[in-house]
């Protein structure tokens, strides 16, 4: 995600731009915002983050995880390694990999209401294909986004917003392992094979599930294991969001949205205040007010627009 601001930074310069009135960023554009805060200070005079986080949380890096499962298993992307450009690209696992992003994205309030238990076709006897209008839903937003967008896009998108954390020492650990990379990455590119297996690291051992919540307790360090959606915000990320002590910062969250749940945007707006933030407006949008879900900045002009219109005068 720092490497994605810094090239918004590089934007800016090009464009002549040497500070910003403000940053406004919903979902991952919400996590950029406070990045951009953090990386820079002295360019962003004011930071609007809706429906995003501080750090990713375990339900939404399952979530991800699994679109990115079901797209690389298709054989169009498994065979190809993710080089399909050439061929047939892998329709069937973007389509799949959209239909889950999708129930993320939404609420069941909403659903309730917009499609309850209705069938396509009344008339017509149940089948396995798209037979309720929720399915017929699913199947028309999966086939109309995978024609749309880049299936290796995804899989580097979604996953950068797995290893999205604003704690203090995950950034300074990236810092090092940035400079460390700076002084080889030349010679590095130069004898860099392409191995057939993924990139990515993998354990040592797979992974084992363990049988008490004691082993895990022994297991993991207090970091780790701290609830993070109860109690007071983590030391180490107020540490991290200090740098956005003196940015005025609305943010701005919807207690349908189960992807990025509200707690999330009460967990920034708390550990910015921790860090001696006293400019911090913190809205939540109540189901009173929206059932729209993670969408809700999409669809909400006035609950989230009019919001962003009062905040930035």
């Amino acid at each position: 995600m720092a490497d994605m601001v810094r090239a918004q930074y590089r934007l800016l310069d090009f464009m002549g731009i040497q500070k910003l009135y403000a940053s406004v960023g919903c979902s991952m554009g919400g996590m950029q915002s406070l990045a951009l805060g953090i990386l820079d200070t002295e360019r962003v005079g004011r930071i609007v983050s809706v429906s995003g986080c501080a750090r990713s949380h375990p339900y939404s890096i399952a979530m991800r995880h699994t679109q990115r499962q079901v797209l690389m298993n298709d054989p169009a992307w498994a065979q190809t390694r993710g080089n399909f450009y050439d061929t047939m690209p892998p329709h069937q696992g973007m389509k799949l990999a959209r239909q889950i992003a999708t129930i993320t994205y939404r609420s069941g309030p909403e659903w309730e209401k917009r499609f309850g238990r209705s069938r396509a076709d009344p008339s017509k006897p149940p089948a396995l294909c798209p037979d309720f209008l929720i399915e017929t839903y699913l199947d028309h937003a999966g086939e109309k986004w995978c024609l749309e967008y880049d299936a290796n896009s995804l899989l580097y998108i979604s996953k950068a917003m797995d290893l999205f954390d604003l704690g203090r020492t995950l950034q300074d650990s990236t810092a090092q392992r940035r400079r460390d990379n700076a002084g080889r990455l030349g010679d590095e590119l130069q004898r860099q094979t392409l191995d057939e297996a993924c990139s990515l690291a993998l354990p040592d051992q797979p992974y084992e599930e363990q049988e008490s919540s004691a082993e895990i307790t022994a297991s993991a360090s207090k970091a780790d294991i701290e609830p993070m959606s109860s109690g007071a915000p983590p030391e180490d990320l107020v540490k991290g969001l200090a740098p956005l002590r003196d940015i005025p910062t609305l943010v701005l969250g919807v207690a349908s949205d189960i992807l990025f749940p509200a707690w999330q945007q009460r967990e920034i707006a708390e550990t910015l205040r921790k860090a001696g933030n006293r400019s911090v407006t913190h809205v939540e949008l109540g189901e009173d007010r929206s059932l729209f879900g993670h969408d809700t900045f999409l669809l909400d002009l006035e609950g989230v627009g009019g919001e962003i219109q009062r905040f930035l005068g």
